[in-house]
């Protein structure tokens, strides 16, 4: 597995490289110029984030339906799910802000209430308690509770894609499967897509590196619970004796 992790960090930062090289070499738009190049991150980020929500989701679906009858594929699930959920949160901010510095060059603000900047800050909210409550609550039912908030926070992830379709928002209409009209010039196509991939790289080899991580964790746990059990055992013995 570690083999597999530096292969994929090589990989990634190779992407990574030859993404920016790409980006910083087409071409610059004719309406936006040079600020039309934070799209090519703004997407990919968007990407992962929706990449790394959907792993979450499948992992918390897994923990509750695995958590009674196979306790070691659900303690797999939940590690997945919070592993995922991190990086979807970075991502999420990341999309936020590149949005913010493209809309202050388009708009001339910084923020607006628009559906589309309004439903994606409910969803960094959301999985900002989602990682708070990971974090700060103790007991047996916080990978349940998170489990079911992870579940119910995914529903705002179609939201976020859906709204410039639903509303006539201030953002731009849909650059890919928007109907006639839409998608990007073929001279920004190497970029968004070497991008894209670098990103989907960069997500895959933090999230491995996080689960590593949280399953170690995990075991110690597990093993300090069971030590703390072992311990009264012990004891009564000493006493009998």
């Amino acid at each position: 597995m570690k083999i597999f992790r530096w292969i994929l960090a090589i990989v990634t930062l190779g992407l990574l490289g030859y993404g920016f090289h790409v980006a910083m070499t087409v071409p610059a738009d004719e309406a936006m110029f040079n600020v039309q190049r934070i799209f090519y991150y703004h997407l990919p980020a968007w990407i992962a984030m929706s990449l790394c929500f959907a792993a979450n989701l499948i992992g918390s679906v897994v923990y509750l339906l695995s958590r009674n009858k196979r306790p070691a594929l659900s303690l797999r699930a939940d590690a997945l799910a919070v592993s995922a959920a991190e990086m979807g949160v970075v991502f999420c901010l990341v999309g936020l802000v590149t949005g913010s510095l493209w809309a202050r060059y388009a708009w001339g603000i910084w923020w607006t209430w628009d559906e589309r900047l309004t439903t994606t800050l409910i969803l960094w909210l959301i999985y900002v308690s989602y990682l708070l409550l990971r974090n700060f609550a103790a007991g047996p039912q916080m990978r349940t509770i998170s489990a079911v908030l992870a579940i119910f926070g995914y529903i705002d992830v179609p939201i976020v894609y859906m709204s410039t379709r639903w509303w006539r928002t201030q953002h731009p209409a849909p650059v890919f499967f928007g109907g006639p009209g839409s998608g990007i010039a073929p001279s920004m196509k190497p970029a968004v897509a070497w991008n894209i991939y670098a990103w989907m790289a960069w997500a895959l080899l933090v999230v491995s590196i996080r689960y590593a991580v949280e399953r170690r964790q995990q075991l110690l746990d597990q093993a300090a619970a069971l030590r703390s059990l072992e311990a009264p055992v012990t004891r009564h013995v000493e006493v009998a004796s």
